[in-house]
């Protein structure tokens, strides 16, 4: 009982656990997944550890890379402390959509510090409509973190920018969430991170393949 009157005299001492828990929140609301929960029919697409280009060429009769945007920006919060840049910092952003006959199954958005596009991969940033991913795997010597993965909901950068760039597809616009899982891929010292966000024509193209 002491306890609890003096918590009561002390009004500022009670509203900390308050605090906590509200930052606690904010942080699982930012916080990416070691697994996708309730994916359902997304499920074997986002835990395939292999190059995600290389079994879309084998899924689809047509397989395409359609460059959408590339240029330097600030990087996305939630990418910083991962690719450890400080959050004012700029990076090459490149933004592709990677078709399936003729549709758009998977946006790309990848984040290459300029640190990164020395060496090895100083032609990174000149790909144009050639695949990111064939090349980071054709190299034995690149290292890759594990997946991780998260449903982007509309008020997250990146659904907003995958939206933005599929403004002619009504029902993309509609969803409520689209999968997405991100990953670093690491050669000596230079890093650069991956996202791929899922679109629902793969679903689609996927059901007509089978």
């Amino acid at each position: 009982m002491a306890h609890g009157y003096w918590l009561v005299d002390h009004p500022i001492y009670a509203i900390i656990p308050f605090v906590k828990i509200q930052k606690n929140l904010s942080s699982t609301r930012q916080r990416w997944l070691n697994r996708p929960i309730q994916a359902y029919k997304l499920q074997l697409w986002l835990i395939d550890n292999g190059s995600l280009t290389a079994r879309l060429q084998q899924r689809f009769n047509k397989f395409a890379v359609e460059a959408i945007e590339v240029k330097y920006a600030k990087i996305i919060q939630d990418e910083t402390a991962l690719l450890r840049q400080p959050n004012y910092q700029y990076a090459l952003i490149r933004e592709v959509l990677l078709m399936g006959n003729n549709q758009a199954v998977v946006f790309a958005h990848s984040v290459l510090p300029r640190a990164s596009l020395r060496g090895a991969w100083n032609g990174l940033g000149r790909l144009g409509n050639k695949p990111l991913g064939a090349t980071l795997f054709a190299n034995p010597k690149v290292k890759r973190t594990a997946l991780s993965y998260k449903k982007l909901t509309p008020n997250h950068a990146l659904y907003q920018h995958t939206t933005r760039h599929l403004a002619q597809e009504p029902d993309v616009r509609k969803l409520g969430y689209l999968w997405a899982r991100r990953s670093i891929f690491s050669l000596s010292c230079a890093n650069i991170m991956v996202t791929e966000v899922f679109l629902p024509q793969l679903l689609i193209e996927d059901l007509d393949k089978n």
